[in-house]
């Protein structure tokens, strides 16, 4: 390939990854501060950019196995092009944008999981799909949910017992420290999951345009300007999935949002570090749920999650129609 020729595609294709990751941290805003901001534990300024800090801060604290695992272990890296890149970023930017306007926390992933998938295939036939990291993905849907479940739901049956001799306004105080705490877990381990996402693929396309030496690696201007792309985007909100995420699914308090935020942050961290793309949506969504059946069942607003529920299983299959028909689009021209 002429790498001249190539250069200003490749220059335009990487500033639409650097918004898709942007738009990420804008959609999935909610994930770490919904519950610090329905508790009233801080004001929705200061918690943006709260977790907007710890998005950043991953970049210290979280490695790159989950980059990789979308670079090369969903599709097959030498089956990418140019038009596979920008199919699978427009397939998951379109969703993103359907589900935040309709207040609905799905997986900004698996959006782009599901584009790369179908942009793929559309290039190059099922052959292109590689099983292990597209199985491990598939099968975090639903389990991600479920341990974050039952880990949030054990944590407030034990806590309660802990603290039950302990005078309200104490258990409070403490709460609240605790809950400080895990929401920056929480932001930590969601911007070094996610971030990753945008750089996997990136990286792959920097590597089928020739322009990545010495195999296929993550570069460090890639790294740090994922995790800045996606900070700004947690800078600029994503209100209308707060309100769902925070108020809608079940009532918070400080107790139910430290162990929503712990329950999430154990979930996303050890996806991470198996270099599973994880929803980080999916974990602290099962986790909220988690906080409100421990209480009883009837404190779960349970047509929302529903709801919500709904728009997991059809996301990767939406947008990889989606991003079929953008590839297939670049191909008229």
């Amino acid at each position: 390939m002429d790498h001249t020729l190539a250069l200003p595609l490749l220059i335009g294709l990487v500033g639409l990854a650097l918004a898709f990751d942007f738009l990420n941290g804008l959609h999935d805003a909610a994930n770490a501060i919904a519950t610090v901001v329905a508790t009233r534990l801080l004001s929705p300024v200061v918690a943006v950019l709260f977790a907007a800090s710890g998005n950043f801060i991953a970049y210290w604290f979280v490695g790159l196995h989950v980059a990789e695992t979308v670079g090369k272990g969903i599709v097959d890296a030498d089956a990418i092009t140019p038009a596979v890149v920008f199919g699978a970023l427009v397939g998951a930017m379109f969703w993103n944008v359907v589900t935040w306007l309709k207040g609905i926390p799905s997986s900004s992933s698996h959006a782009l999981i599901g584009g790369l998938l179908g942009a793929g295939m559309m290039h190059g036939g099922f052959g292109v799909v590689e099983s292990s990291g597209t199985t491990k993905t598939v099968v975090a849907i639903f389990l991600s949910p479920m341990i974050g479940f039952v880990i949030a739901m054990v944590l407030m049956l034990l806590t309660s017992w802990l603290f039950k001799g302990t005078s309200p306004r104490g258990s409070t105080t403490v709460f609240k420290a605790l809950h400080l705490f895990s929401s920056a877990a929480y932001s930590i381990s969601h911007g070094g999951n996610d971030a990753q996402k945008t750089m996997g693929i990136i990286a792959v396309l920097l590597y089928s345009t020739g322009h990545l030496e010495g195999g296929f690696h993550v570069p460090e201007w890639v790294v740090l300007s994922c995790y800045t792309a996606i900070a700004l985007g947690t800078l600029s909100g994503g209100w209308k999935i707060i309100k769902t995420m925070g108020s809608k699914l079940t009532k918070l308090n400080h107790h139910s949002g430290f162990c929503a935020s712990t329950a999430g942050s154990i979930v996303v961290f050890g996806a991470s570090a198996m270099g599973i793309p994880v929803s980080t949506t999916h974990a602290i969504t099962g986790s909220v749920v988690g906080t409100g059946a421990a209480r009883r069942a009837s404190a779960v607003r349970w047509s929302v999650a529903s709801r919500v529920i709904v728009a997991w299983f059809i996301t990767i299959p939406a947008s990889a129609i989606v991003g079929a028909i953008f590839y297939l689009l670049t191909r008229a021209f």
